[in-house]
């Protein structure tokens, strides 16, 4: 055998043996971060831990929704909550609206996907004096010269909501939601915002 395929075939048995080191030594550090529990943080789109299931509005949600309910009150302005937490089902219920279920497309958001299935996020709409509930951001009830519903994305915005009226690409004027920094796919995945403020 001449020396030029000799050295060949001693490179591809190297490459090899290196193919397989380094395949032992990544099987090695898979089953380690199994044991320990530890592996489902590594990988895009796995769960970040087990998270108890959410059953209505974050607490620091529902103390923020009760004060602007008061201090919005306290301004000659009545708002009703029409939305709170809400499951993925009733989230997949309102996404099919307007698609395959009679009604106005409301959301681009399918179940898990909204801050809403997390307890983070509220929907308002204003009581006039007669009574009647209305989604009119022109109206001036309390008659100060300023539209009564940006008067309470005002007050909202003051007590750390976001408002989905601000949002570029669907805007959603109803919409305040308490994100505490965290991603629906961090939400998706089990991260929690802390209970307190």
């Amino acid at each position: 055998m001449n020396t030029s395929k000799r050295k060949g075939k001693q490179k591809k048995n190297r490459s090899l043996k290196t193919w397989i080191v380094a395949t032992l030594i990544l099987s090695i550090i898979y089953v380690w971060l199994q044991q320990k529990g530890d592996i489902d943080n590594m990988w895009p789109g796995t769960p970040i831990q087990d998270a108890a299931p959410i059953t209505g509005l974050h607490p620091v949600v529902a103390e923020n929704e009760e004060l602007l309910i008061r201090k919005t009150a306290r301004r000659g302005i009545e708002i009703v909550i029409t939305h709170g937490y809400r499951s993925s089902d009733e989230q997949d219920a309102l996404f099919n609206q307007g698609r395959s279920s009679a009604g106005n497309i409301v959301t681009n958001a399918r179940g898990g996907e909204s801050y809403h299935n997390y307890g983070l996020a509220i929907d308002f709409a204003l009581r006039t004096p007669e009574g009647d509930v209305v989604w009119d951001m022109e109206r001036d009830d309390n008659k100060n010269g300023q539209a009564d519903w940006m008067e309470v994305v005002e007050l909202a915005k003051e007590l750390g909501f976001t408002w989905g009226g601000d949002w570029a690409n669907f805007p959603d004027y109803p919409h305040l939601q308490m994100d505490f920094g965290l991603s629906i796919n961090e939400l998706k995945r089990g991260k929690r915002p802390p209970e307190t403020k």
